[in-house]
């Protein structure tokens, strides 16, 4: 693991990933413990909200083009991996996933060693592959896809 701070493209990959396919756009729900000034809207104590965690993954200030699988969003001028406060698939503060460390480093970990002993090769043209979830809701269903893995 300590190898992941050498290798800013492919931690910036598997955090562009996360961003991008939006797995579970929206928190549990939650009930404010206090009344909350948010923006114009007072929001009363006991009121039940539902977090939308992509309006802040797909934020365009803060990842340009967040419709499209850039992994740059994760990297600085000299292609440094740079964190961002927007980056919150596994939800944030008191509720964030305790399996949040074991997920990341499994994810690094898996994608690393794929790359490392296998050529990925697509059976269709990549740029004809659609990435529109199948369903949305809760979860953001991907579309299944063909991949051949060869041996390097």
């Amino acid at each position: 693991m300590e190898d992941r701070n050498k290798m800013p493209y492919i931690n910036a990959v598997v955090h562009e990933i996360q961003r991008y396919i939006d797995l579970v756009p929206t928190n549990l729900p939650h009930a404010v413990s206090e009344d909350v000034q948010f923006r114009q809207y007072l929001i009363p104590k006991g009121t039940t909200i539902i977090p939308l965690l992509s309006s802040v993954l797909y934020d365009d200030e803060e990842f340009p083009n967040p419709d499209q699988f850039d992994p740059s969003h994760f990297l600085d001028e000299s292609g440094n991996f740079k964190k961002s406060d927007y980056f919150m698939p596994f939800s944030a503060g008191k509720r964030i996933c305790a399996g949040e460390g074991l997920a990341r480093m499994e994810l690094f970990l898996f994608l690393t060693t794929i790359l490392q002993n296998f050529t990925l090769k697509s059976p269709i043209d990549p740029k004809d592959i659609d990435t529109t979830p199948v369903a949305s809701g809760f979860v953001k269903i991907p579309p299944s896809y063909e991949l051949c893995f060869l041996p390097s």
